[in-house]
């Protein structure tokens, strides 16, 4: 059986289009800080609809703070994940501004063990 060729591999991927939400502070932190509450319940608040994907600070090893904020949405073109996006009390206050970029999950796996037993779960 010989190799499988590029395209045939990329045939067999997820595609699965999400968009990233790039998030940087422009203000001291001490500016922001009165607005991360808000910021989180937002949030939470996607991710209970069903649109956020994932999200978290992304940080240089070794590094006091976070370098920016990764914010993985789930829409259906670009205005809609602009409309999310403006939405985040963060944005809407000028404390942070953000890139836009779709992407394409192609490639990955999500691992989760179910105890039974004890009713706990882990996610790997």
């Amino acid at each position: 059986m010989s190799d499988p060729t590029i395209d045939e591999l990329r045939k067999k991927m997820l595609h699965k289009q999400l968009w990233v939400i790039m998030s940087r502070r422009v203000v001291p932190p001490e500016q922001l800080q009165p607005h991360v509450l808000a910021h989180l319940q937002h949030q939470i608040k996607l991710e209970k609809q069903g649109i956020l994907y994932g999200a978290g600070p992304a940080t240089l090893p070794g590094a006091a703070e976070a370098s920016f904020g990764l914010i993985i949405i789930r829409a259906k073109d670009e205005d809609e994940a602009r409309r999310i996006a403006d939405s985040d009390p963060v944005h809407v206050h000028g404390l942070r501004k953000y890139e836009l970029y779709q992407w394409s999950m192609n490639e990955g796996s999500l691992n989760i063990t179910l105890n039974f037993s004890d009713q706990t779960y882990r996610l790997d």
